[in-house]
């Protein structure tokens, strides 16, 4: 039995054409789905019963289990889910006023070890399905009442998502399809650590979604450092990829700078980071360092972040420093390790 949530458009439909199937009935049995939460074959009433008995013989419709949702005191809401083989991921719902953003986990930990991320301790222990990863957003939307269902997606939670890419495409893929979750290709954010290759594979796929780049560094030898990954991927070579990255006219790249205090937030780290992205449109997230147990990295001053700031607005970037939410539950970039907590 196979689980419906995360299954392809293309294979559901190449499925029906073997059945005798018209296309057309993909939209309907994606419409009970996605948008009214049907979990049961029999309740899909514009299909025939012969289809829904097929369906019912060769799927099962299920969510991630929410294992445990811990409060913040900022309204962030930090969920703990069990997946089908026991592991557990997480995801957290941000509020800021009518944009409600849910960042989400693909992996169950990640391989990619940077030290400035509790994920990164972890090591890889598995790769989530499209439906486990979709399924966070199906599940905490089913737990929020309407007015706070996620407007936003960002996959920004555990692992690094292109290293799971074919169930990261799938996922990407049903939840822009205007067949499956309809959700507006400007509201969903891919973040990566780098990985090239991988990037200018995605550049061919029509996904035309946002490009985060996880940065941090302005030196290979600081990057290196703390980042293993850019040692197979130098700055210059990601550099090199993202001036070809397809970008529609409106859009640019993100960039995500974590503020480590005597690390690489410096003034001259600034001017750096100035004329390194000087050819790229982009926009630049600045955050300074979410601490977590056992880690010997610290923010920044006040001081200092807005000085970096400044440097960058003067050379007419856009330049954000970006509010951490669910610093209080460990639920903040780089804070997440499928942790249960009580408040």
């Amino acid at each position: 039995m196979i689980n419906l949530i995360g299954y392809s458009e293309q294979k559901l439909k190449q499925l029906f054409a073997d059945w005798g199937v018209p296309s057309y009935r993909v939209n309907q049995v994606f419409s009970w789905v996605y948008h009214r939460g049907t979990k049961q074959f029999n309740d899909m009433t514009n299909l025939s019963k012969d289809l829904r008995a097929q369906l019912a013989n060769h799927f099962y419709i299920a969510l991630p289990r929410i294992a445990h949702k811990t409060q913040s005191r900022d309204g962030s809401i930090k969920y703990l889910f069990e997946l089908e083989n026991g592991s557990q991921v997480e995801s957290v719902w941000m509020p800021d006023g009518a944009r409600k953003t849910l960042c989400i986990s693909s992996q169950v930990g990640c391989r990619l070890a940077c030290s400035f991320c509790l994920t990164g301790t972890l090591g890889l222990k598995s790769n989530l399905t499209a439906g486990e990863i979709i399924g966070q957003y199906l599940a905490v939307n089913e737990d929020l009442p309407e007015a706070d269902h996620a407007t936003n997606v960002v996959m920004m939670g555990m692992g690094e998502p292109l290293d799971n890419y074919d169930a990261v495409c799938d996922a990407l893929r049903l939840m822009v399809s205007p067949e499956a979750m309809r959700i507006s290709n400007r509201k969903v954010t891919l973040s990566t650590a780098g990985l090239v290759d991988r990037i200018r594979q995605f550049a061919q796929e029509d996904i035309h979604i946002n490009l985060a780049i996880s940065l941090n560094a302005t030196e290979d030898s600081t990057r290196d450092a703390i980042m293993p990954i850019n040692k197979r991927y130098p700055i210059k070579t990601l550099i090199d990829c993202l001036k070809k990255y397809p970008l529609k006219p409106t859009r640019r790249i993100t960039f995500e700078y974590v503020l480590l205090k005597g690390i690489n937030d410096s003034d001259e780290d600034a001017v750096r980071l100035g004329k390194l992205l000087s050819t790229l449109r982009c926009k630049i997230n600045l955050i300074p360092f979410n601490g977590f147990e056992g880690s010997s990295y610290e923010a920044p001053s006040e001081e200092r972040v807005k000085s970096f700031q400044n440097h960058l607005i003067s050379k007419k970037y856009s330049a954000f420093i970006r509010k951490s939410r669910g610093t209080d539950i460990l639920g903040a970039c780089g804070q997440l390790a499928a942790q249960a907590m009580t408040c």
